[in-house]
């Protein structure tokens, strides 16, 4: 669905290389993500992918074609992290002016503006302005205008940033009822515990480039390192690093009474750490 191949791009007349060489494919019906930190150059990937911004070297293929033909990027919708929603309109005016950007009429374009303001759950409120919106409602209301022309393709630049809990879990059954509905989806995000709920792989990214892309379980197997597991016995906390943590406990408790035990896995941030050498959050 999507193919990009060696890509970079630079800023400062070349003295800012913001995407250096990064390839990857995504498939149809697939959850993909980018995890880095802010400036490891996801933004500016999505903006290549969708002609915001000319790419220095390299490709990118949309749905077998070039995201410079408007008949391609008609395909695309895209949500990206500074808001795009006029706050002085209402939730539906906003959704029914970006639908008609993308050629929906009349009848069409209110039935597809009334199915996504009641699939992200602001149909009730499609009368109030954004402005007067919470930041995970705003949030919600930036999915609705991306997916009001029912696109192939759905590309999601940091989609909870700034969003409560509750939001942001709403989000994730928005994100994860769309792959149902056939979406591709393209998600870029700096929170490793969205990549390892939503992604079906991940790409991870740093100062411009992709270290790793694989299934999270993968990545974890080939990146992680060992469990440890961490034992308090007479008063003094041990960590043991262990293949089988299970094993391990078993048998730390035949060689003595263990008063506190846990046992720590490798996750997507231990991945990071092993390849960068610093936390994905430095």
């Amino acid at each position: 669905m999507l193919r990009v191949s060696n890509l970079s791009k630079s800023f400062d007349g070349g003295a800012r290389r913001a995407v250096d060489d990064v390839s990857f494919e995504i498939r149809p019906k697939e959850i993909f993500g980018l995890l880095g930190p802010n400036g490891a150059g996801k933004s500016t990937t999505i903006n290549v992918c969708v002609g915001l911004l000319d790419a220095d070297g390299g490709s990118v293929e949309i749905d077998g074609g070039s995201p410079r033909d408007s008949a391609v990027r008609s395909r695309l919708g895209v949500a990206p992290q500074s808001l795009a929603i006029y706050e002085e309109l209402t939730a539906e005016e906003n959704v029914r002016f970006f639908g008609s950007l993308q050629g929906l009429k009349a009848g069409a374009l209110k039935q597809r503006a009334d199915w996504a303001l009641q699939f992200v759950g602001l149909y009730d409120r499609r009368k109030d302005r954004a402005s007067a919106y919470s930041g995970g409602m705003k949030r919600r209301l930036n999915l609705a205008v991306a997916v009001v022309h029912e696109p192939r393709m759905l590309l999601l630049d940091e989609p909870t940033v700034g969003v409560d809990p509750q939001s942001r879990n709403a989000l994730f059954d928005n994100i994860l009822a769309l792959r149902e509905k056939g979406l591709t989806v393209l998600y870029t995000t700096h929170y490793m515990e969205e990549a390892q709920k939503l992604c079906d792989r991940v790409a991870i990214m740093d100062m411009g480039r992709i270290l790793a892309l694989d299934t999270v379980d993968k990545l974890i197997d080939a990146h992680g390192g060992r469990s440890s597991v961490i034992v308090e016995s007479n008063g003094v906390e041990q960590r043991i690093e262990a293949d089988d943590p299970l094993a391990e406990l078993i048998r730390l408790r035949e060689a003595g009474p263990l008063r506190q035990f846990r046992v720590e896995r490798p996750d997507l941030e231990r991945v990071f750490l092993h390849l960068t050498g610093r936390h994905l959050r430095d």
